[in-house]
């Protein structure tokens, strides 16, 4: 195994990722919040240069688990290989719950959990998020392979939002399991501040008032109160299940010092990476989807400019690329967003409508007076093609300034006629003609070749941005 690199993103499935790239007792807190079998959709929201949101949106991940082949294979592998104790839990559990979502759920998790351990310093701690329909469940396994005594806090994090339960009590809180890796490990208590209905007469401590009310200073509990957990901050990406980063800075804050290393195996939007690096720690992400790395990405930047970081994992080749596009169960569309992303094109998803029918992504570009932006509309093939692509691109982007079509295969001499004879587009702001109908290989983009078009604007359609942060670390007293 190399040595360890840190603020990096890989990109794949972390069970591979733990087993190749991190070492043993090489990470000093962990932080998760998987996939919960919610059986949800999830989009990420793109938002227009004017700070609106868009209408465009993509379906980052399906929260759902399902007992599927790869479920079975990894069941299997846990009886035959895991420890004895953790194989005979799995294969109990799995004769009284079947093959069920939450079976499927502990089965994928109890693997990476093992490795998860592995890599975690005795000094570590683990932190991960649960949802109510598992945690009970989840426990037995995260006792049996981090020890029972190792069990720290079930710290509950309640936010104030609104809404009524009509068929029970409305669900207002999340439950996050701290578990160590052995009674010596590291936590350095943090204050917040603990509001009081009015002046109280504690003699002792001192009471303080802010333009919330009366409060005292005290030292964390297991409850959490997370105003706005839900809410509209600017730090909100409208990427499904993020979390507010002060609570990740709360967590790494008690569990961490200043140049530790810190790992999120299901990073998501990033958050935790972002408290990281705001606090002055290493980091690395994992993430199984390229939407996720891209929003990571972008967002660290956004945040840090100038931070120097490292993506792994992604196709540096045609071979690699191709290797993308065949991996199942989803690697058609993760080559799609990848391919989309060497030309900084906007993806539309994978359900379209009406006028979109065909188009996998688009550019933006401001080419009148008027400032009515245009568009560039972008085809993916992974596949083989022939010459109907492009006369299927040519009509897609008949009513658009130019077609991209992006291919893995050379295009055959016939594809090339099709595409010289769609003419060209006209810029009448820069008065130069650009070629209507553009053929790319996935070699071509990466040698640096890019679309000739006029040049982009701050109108094009992205991701939303995240404020930048300074990384002085200041006194961490309340998560409003």
């Amino acid at each position: 195994m190399d040595e360890l690199k840190t603020n990096v993103l890989y990109f794949g499935d972390n069970l591979e990722i733990l087993r190749k790239y991190i070492p043993d007792n090489s990470i000093d807190l962990i932080y998760l919040d998987p996939p919960f079998s919610s059986k949800k959709d999830y989009n990420i929201i793109f938002e227009e240069a004017t700070g609106e949101r868009s209408e465009a949106q993509i379906k980052a991940f399906s929260d759902t688990w399902t007992w599927d082949k790869i479920v079975e294979r990894t069941y299997y592998d846990i009886v035959l290989a895991a420890p004895p104790q953790v194989a005979t839990l799995i294969d109990d559990m799995h004769n009284v719950l079947g093959n069920n979502d939450v079976m499927a759920y502990l089965v994928m998790m109890t693997p990476r959990l093992v490795e998860l351990r592995r890599v975690l310093k005795d000094t570590g701690s683990l932190y991960i998020h649960c949802y109510p329909t598992a945690s009970h469940y989840l426990r037995l396994v995260l006792d049996l392979i981090f020890g029972p005594t190792n069990f720290m806090n079930g710290i509950i994090c309640y936010y104030r939002t609104g809404g009524v339960g009509r068929r029970w009590f409305r669900r207002k809180h999340d439950t996050i399991f701290l578990y160590t890796k052995s009674g010596n490990y590291f936590f350095s208590p943090q204050e917040e501040k603990s509001y009081l209905d009015h002046k109280s007469g504690f003699s002792n401590i001192p009471i303080e008032q802010d333009e919330r009310g009366y409060f005292t200073r005290t030292f964390m509990r297991d409850v959490w109160d997370i105003p706005g957990f839900r809410g509209n901050q600017p730090e909100m990406l409208g990427y499904p299940t993020q979390k507010p980063l002060a609570l990740l800075e709360r967590i790494i804050k008690a569990s961490s010092n200043e140049g530790d290393i810190v790992l999120d195996p299901f990073c998501g939007c990033g958050t935790a990476l972002v408290a990281a690096q705001k606090l002055n720690r290493r980091w690395i992400g994992i993430d199984i989807t390229h939407l996720a790395i891209r929003v990571m990405s972008k967002r660290l930047r956004d945040s840090f400019p100038g931070i120097e970081l490292e993506v792994i994992g992604e196709p540096k080749d045609v071979a690699g690329a191709r290797a993308l596009s065949l991996q199942k169960p989803d690697g058609r569309y993760q080559f799609q967003y990848w391919a989309l992303s060497l030309i900084n094109a906007q993806p539309l998803g994978e359900k379209k409508k009406g006028a979109d029918k065909g188009i996998d992504g688009v550019i933006h570009f401001i080419d009148e007076v008027s400032g009515k932006p245009k568009r560039v509309v972008v085809q993916v093939k992974s596949g083989h093609i022939g010459v109907n692509a492009v006369r299927e691109l040519k009509a897609v982007a008949a009513n658009d300034a130019i077609g991209v079509l992006i291919t893995l295969e050379p295009p055959t001499g016939p594809m090339k006629v099709v595409a010289v004879d769609a003419g060209f587009y006209h810029s009448p702001i820069w008065n130069k003609d650009y070629p209507k109908i553009q053929i790319f290989t996935i070699e071509d983009l990466l040698k640096g070749k890019t679309v000739d078009m006029p040049p982009q604007t701050q109108t094009n359609v992205t991701f939303a941005k995240a404020p930048k942060i300074s990384q002085k670390e200041g006194e961490q007293l309340s998560m409003e």
